[in-house]
């Protein structure tokens, strides 16, 4: 369930936009279809815009969009979308669930884009489903809705029913979904249309900012954190980062011992290694490059590192990287 196999006919996807739903997103997920349906020939994905009530949406960038009906209009679908980018605003729930019952059948793929999910949860959908949501709104559906299993990763895209968090994670969610209707090769070729050099796996965090995590009232602690980020390739010594913030060492360490639950030394290796393996998976560039570049002395050293960290060395890091890469340009 979750991936009506292609029969020859067109799967239609509709896209329900909330008032304020992202422009990007909307373009996003559209776009991927419009260029998978470009690269086929053929047409592989029919979209319609559905509004509650059939009138024009007001989007977040403050377009005024008009749809071609309302929900409780909708003919057959296999996927329907909802698109919100926020959710302060109330609308008339009730004409939402109406809507969803209306067009729901036990092939219809439901999800949410940006902050869709919440509504899907509001709606009763969600109890016992794996959601994620975009990161600002992460506590407030966890607090909600305890009987939704809420991730903080980029996209879920498993079962019936679907999320995203929305921004550029809307291109990795919609291709993974072409990728496993059209098949490796297809979903490739399409990638490369957008140039994205790989499209990321749902299972990967989304990239919360410090201070969501641990508040706005511990600055000195986001102080450093943006220090060390920004000396990647030089790292700078504990006592020169507990300088420039302005607290002793035992200060800095006793911030990040309460907040983060390590110490200064380690949450730095740490965000060097991740930098190193987003550089291993997305760039050409050589292992001993990519070690000088994240601050590592030497090859042996950074192999070292990294294999005492991830349980893999550079070097098979960089295989499997191209081992998917193949995979992926296989026919189906």
């Amino acid at each position: 369930m979750g991936h009506p196999p292609q029969t020859g006919k067109a799967l239609r996807f509709g896209f329900l936009l909330l008032p304020h739903a992202s422009m990007a997103d909307f373009a996003a997920a559209s776009e991927v279809l419009a260029h998978a349906n470009l690269l086929a020939e053929k047409r592989l994905y029919e979209t319609l815009l559905l509004s509650l009530d059939g009138s024009q949406v007001q989007l977040s960038n403050g377009v005024k969009l008009a749809v071609d009906l309302p929900l409780s209009y909708a003919p057959k679908l296999d996927y329907l979308l909802i698109l919100a980018d926020e959710i302060g605003n109330e609308f008339a729930l009730e004409e939402l669930s109406k809507g969803i019952s209306a067009c729901n059948t036990d092939k219809l793929t439901l999800g949410g884009l940006g902050c869709g999910s919440y509504w899907l949860a509001r709606a009763g959908l969600l109890a016992g489903q794996r959601a994620t949501i975009h990161w600002r709104e992460i506590s407030r559906l966890t607090e909600e809705f305890p009987d939704v299993i809420v991730t903080s990763n980029l996209y879920e895209s498993e079962g019936r029913y679907l999320s995203c968090a929305g921004g550029a994670a809307t291109f990795d969610f919609m291709l993974d979904l072409v990728g496993k209707q059209q098949g490796h090769e297809f979903i490739a070729q399409l990638s490369e249309l957008f140039s994205m050099e790989r499209i990321r796996p749902g299972n990967e965090r989304q990239r919360i900012p410090l201070a969501t995590r641990i508040g706005g009232s511990q600055p000195k602690l986001t102080e450093a954190v943006s220090l060390m980020e920004a000396n990647i390739e030089e790292p700078l010594s504990t006592d020169d980062i507990a300088y420039y913030v302005g607290v002793s060492r035992r200060q800095l360490e006793r911030l990040f011992k309460q907040y983060l639950g390590t110490v200064p030394s380690k949450y730095y290796l740490e965000l060097r290694l991740s930098r190193a393996r987003q550089l291993l998976q997305q760039t050409s560039k050589s292992i001993v490059q990519i070690g000088l570049a994240c601050g590592f002395s030497s090859g042996p050293h950074f192999s070292s590192t990294y294999r005492n960290h991830f349980n893999i060395t550079p070097r098979e890091e960089r295989a499997q990287r191209t081992q998917t890469s193949a995979l992926q340009r296989q026919p189906v």
